[in-house]
């Protein structure tokens, strides 16, 4: 992985070099040959956008920019080129390169740095070193007088925050029980100087947190309720933000059990609750002037003998009760007693991110997350638009009142399912009931983990949400 990323003082002679360009007449103005710019051209006209000349001293890469398309797609265009140009950099063994921008826009230098930065991440603690293959490239430098240093910082942070998201995603429950989640999330939190409470059994039961307590019933080891707090003196919003996480760290699908291929990733449930944090300890490392609180329950959803049942009728932490017709609809359990116990800081708006239903990942799969809202148009719109920018898309569905009529029970308040259709609108709907405020519902089940690599997104855990988050609490501190 990269570890060092900061301003050339010089411009580059010997070293290993990417020039990011726009066009062939680029090519006349950095000391290319005449063979190697006739070599570059031909590469370009047959559709090469990431075009390497080997020196044998040293590597050459040519990345070529987007002459159209809207600002985000060519700034995704420039993350995807930098994670083709740290392939090439890591084939070649490099250890150190420089980016020189000839012809880019800042904003699509920056994105080709945090593609570069992202695509190096690998999750290799498990393997013996002879197995490792761990990238060659450490340092990256960038040659741009327009680059400031603490340009290059922020997409330090929030690469590192990305990251530190993707190897709790990645982590087998074997090592990150609940427990451990809380430690590593206070670490994390800690370390950026954010507030941090853990709450444990004793304090979730004197809240009588009961969907949280239900799914964990049939676990041997006891659920957490993480609270991570960055207020600055003087933020900009007297009342808080609150992001809410999913923190289940496995899912077997309890009683209700998933088939064993439903259930071989399942240790990335926990991947709203990682980007919380991780989008917390960006927020904090940027010390952006806004107050933001990040809520995460955590338990893992096993059919121990002591299990809840299909059946069970369970109080939840405001009193409304919820018939359980599925263990596996687990996720909207532990979330709802958050979302009810965020009631008690007034929020501003509370967004929640999930691993929450097959029914999102089949409707859109892994390109987008789906979204849901109530109250809170405004907020809606300034989420989606960072989340363009970004690339991490929010489709949204409806959320209309007749959808809550599916979750009608004859015996409690509430049914933890709907049926067999909308199963994401109504997940989302039973978790508005447990809100009094303008609400976000994000369901990341498909983006949160991928089976291949997906580009700098990598392979595994992705870290979804951390950037989209750090992103909208950038656009509130800049209002």
């Amino acid at each position: 992985m990269i570890t060092l990323l900061a301003k050339a003082l010089r411009k580059p002679t010997a070293a290993d070099t990417i020039f990011l360009v726009k066009d062939g007449k680029d090519l006349t103005s950095f000391g290319l040959t005449e063979d190697e710019i006739a070599y570059v051209r031909k590469q370009h006209r047959d559709k090469n956008k990431v075009i390497p000349v080997n020196r044998y001293k040293n590597l050459l890469i040519i990345v070529y920019g987007e002459l159209s398309g809207t600002l985000y797609s060519r700034l995704e265009a420039s993350r995807v080129r930098g994670d083709e140009a740290q392939l090439l950099l890591n084939k070649a063994k490099s250890e150190r390169a420089v980016v020189y921008n000839v012809h880019a826009t800042k904003e699509e230098e920056l994105a080709f740095v945090e593609g570069m930065m992202l695509g190096s991440y690998q999750f290799i603690k498990y393997k013996k070193e002879a197995n490792k293959n761990l990238g060659s490239l450490k340092e990256v430098n960038v040659y741009d007088a327009q680059i400031t240093e603490s340009d290059l910082e922020e997409i330090k942070n929030i690469t590192d925050a990305v990251c530190a998201a993707r190897d709790m995603v990645n982590e087998p429950v074997s090592y990150l029980t609940a427990e451990k989640f809380a430690e590593e999330m206070k670490s994390l939190a800690e370390s950026a100087k954010a507030k941090v409470e853990i709450f444990h059994k004793e304090k979730i039961e004197s809240l009588k947190m009961g969907g949280l307590l239900a799914v964990n019933k049939g676990s041997i080891d006891p659920p957490t309720f993480t609270m991570i707090e960055w207020k600055p003196k003087h933020a900009k919003n007297s009342k808080p933000y609150i992001f809410v996480g999913k923190g289940v760290v496995y899912d077997t699908g309890g009683l209700s059990l998933k088939p064993t291929n439903y259930m071989d990733t399942m240790k990335c449930d926990m991947a709203g609750g990682a980007a919380v944090a991780g989008a917390l300890y960006a927020i904090a490392k940027a010390k952006l002037p806004v107050h933001v609180i990040g809520l995460i329950p955590a338990t893992d959803n096993r059919p121990d003998g002591n299990a809840y049942t299909p059946g069970d009728v369970i109080t939840m932490h405001d009193g409304t009760t919820v018939e359980v017709l599925n263990t596996d609809a687990e996720g909207r359990m532990i979330l709802a007693d958050a979302l009810s116990f965020a009631k008690k800081f007034d929020p501003e708006l509370v967004v929640d991110i999930a691993t929450l239903t097959g029914a999102a990942a089949h409707a859109i799969g892994p390109m987008a997350m789906v979204g849901m809202k109530s109250k809170s148009d405004l907020d809606f719109e300034t989420l989606g638009r960072v989340g363009y920018q970004v690339h991490e898309r929010i489709v949204e569905f409806p959320f209309w009142d007749e959808y809550k009529d599916l979750l009608k029970s004859e015996i409690a308040d509430l049914k933890n399912i709907g049926g067999p259709e909308a199963g994401a609108i109504t997940a989302g709907k039973f978790l508005e009931h447990f809100t009094d405020y303008p609400y976000i519902h994000l369901d990341i089940a498909a983006p949160a983990f991928l089976g291949k690599r997906g580009e700098y997104r990598g392979i595994g855990g992705t870290g979804v949400g951390v950037r989209l988050f750090y992103e909208f609490i950038k656009a509130k501190a800049e209002l």
